[in-house]
């Protein structure tokens, strides 16, 4: 059965949109999605469905959470293989032992669009950035708090994202591959 992880944009994010993690397994068990995990409670999930069509998938996710918890989070589905090629495509290798630094812009689609110009001129001087298909990288070792590239990047990008430090790509891809070898695993990951 396909592995896929769902990124959640905008969930238990200062106090807004609260879906406790047990209840979004719930959900997504309902829509019958099977080997359910979760990683830290921003919306990281892991499951496998035969399901072939993501969009209608990403789709009957957000109206059963909007029906269900009154908010209908962006959803965007992206295959075990898709993640595991972002982290092999890394522009930025040095960046990992900083993992907070490095963060990945995961794209709806490609944005043959990008503004370019607008994305250099948000840049710091000591950011990086590579786009590369749907993954958007971003290295920013001041912080992507302070980031006005990382503020702007979707807008710059004329496509829907959502970013994960790389700290968290690393823990999903890892769950994704327990989860594939059917080792149980306690998804109660701690921030670091």
């Amino acid at each position: 059965m396909p592995r896929w992880i769902a990124l959640f944009r905008g969930i238990n994010v200062g106090g807004n949109n609260v879906l406790p993690m047990k209840e979004l397994v719930g959900h997504l068990e309902a829509l019958k999605l099977k080997n359910v995990r979760t990683y830290i409670q921003s919306g990281n999930v892991v499951f496998d469905t035969d399901e072939k069509n993501t969009k209608s998938l990403a789709k009957k996710i957000k109206e059963r959470i909007e029906r269900e918890q009154g908010f209908g989070p962006e959803v965007l589905l992206i295959s075990r293989e898709e993640l595991q090629k972002a982290i092999q495509a890394n522009p930025f290798p040095h960046a990992v032992s900083d993992p907070k630094s490095l963060h990945f812009f995961f794209l709806e689609k490609p944005a043959p669009k990008a503004n370019i110009p607008a994305l250099d001129l948000a840049k710091a001087p000591t950011e990086s950035y590579v786009l590369n298909g749907s993954v958007f990288f971003l290295h920013a070792p001041e912080g992507v708090g302070r980031s006005k590239l990382a503020a702007t990047a979707e807008r710059h990008l004329g496509v829907a994202a959502t970013a994960r430090n790389y700290r968290t790509v690393e823990k999903i891809a890892e769950l994704a591959n327990q989860v594939q070898l059917g080792k149980k695993v306690d998804c109660r990951q701690s921030r670091r």
